[in-house]
């Protein structure tokens, strides 16, 4: 997918003691990353990124529980584009919307870094190459992106799961930027993880159907791998990432993570960014793929 050379980063930004810690732990937690200028800006975009946007006829729901059944053609067509996706909880029995709808958009995804001049001048900050390379990625790519609301009251959890489930290459390589657009706080569903369990093998792959049987209609399935449990998020080893508003949580592509629903009165905006190495394949099985004339770009 990547076709243009990297350019080379002669800095570091992370401290050896950073470095291992990410990889002893499969995340990292770097405060005070973004300014509090940056994370308005954003979200006024967000903001108006929802006002402007009018859903399809499908009402695209996004739940991680049962992605396998809800990835239409609006949710595999975002790879290119940038598409907003309601909650589980926005509609009542009836298939209405049970509030405005800027308050009932789960996540706007998957391009936005690319598609919009906001997200592109927040995504392609040089540090975030020069991170990835600190952590051992040869050509870094920026691959997916999505603005998480958590919205108050029926933010939906996310279940405990690894990026490389859905963004995988040979070898594997994805890091997840992932950034507190807001206080990310228990209540208002931060995330969780359990230090160390990255080490552990990949669960599952998220894959086109279609490739693998040309008779079936374009959707997704999940191909099991291991049948090693993931951490249950009541692990008494769980940590919860409560942080400011500004950090910045790097995530590795095998550790388990997860965040719980928002039943509080405040919301939880977020930003993350995943970034894959362009030295790895990418199979055309994903299920996020671009046009031929839309390769990635180097962070």
């Amino acid at each position: 997918m990547p076709t243009s050379p990297s350019p080379s980063s002669g800095h570091a930004v992370l401290t050896a003691e950073q470095i291992n810690r990410y990889h002893s732990d499969g995340f990292l937690v770097v405060p005070d990353f973004a300014s509090v200028d940056a994370c308005n800006r954003l979200q006024i975009r967000a903001t108006e990124i929802v006002a402007a946007w009018e859903p399809g006829e499908e009402r695209s729901v996004f739940t991680t529980d049962q992605q396998a059944r809800v990835s239409n053609n609006e949710f595999l067509s975002s790879g290119s584009s940038t598409w907003c996706f309601f909650e589980e909880e926005a509609f009542d029995d009836t298939g209405s919307l049970r509030q405005a709808k800027e308050l009932s958009i789960n996540k706007i995804g998957h391009a936005q870094h690319d598609t919009d001049d906001e997200f592109r001048q927040f995504a392609y900050n040089p540090d975030l190459g020069a991170i990835a390379r600190d952590l051992g990625m040869t050509d870094p790519r920026a691959l997916q992106s999505m603005y998480i609301f958590k919205q108050p009251r029926i933010g939906g959890e996310v279940s405990v799961h690894q990026d490389a489930t859905f963004l995988w290459t040979d070898p594997l390589s994805v890091i997840g930027f992932w950034f507190a657009l807001e206080d990310a706080t228990i209540d208002n569903g931060c995330l969780w993880a359990v230090p160390g369990t990255h080490h552990g093998p990949l669960r599952k792959l998220f894959k086109r159907n279609r490739l693998d049987d040309p008779a079936a209609s374009d959707g997704t399935i999940f191909d099991d791998l291991s049948d090693e449990p993931l951490p249950a998020p009541d692990s008494p080893d769980a940590v919860a990432l409560d942080v400011k508003a500004g950090t910045m949580i790097v995530l590795h592509g095998l550790l388990p993570h997860w965040s719980k629903p928002n039943r509080s009165a405040r919301s939880r905006h977020a930003y993350s960014l995943h970034c894959i190495d362009g030295a790895a394949d990418y199979p055309d099985w994903n299920w996020l793929q671009r046009p031929a004339g839309m390769p990635l770009n180097a962070l």
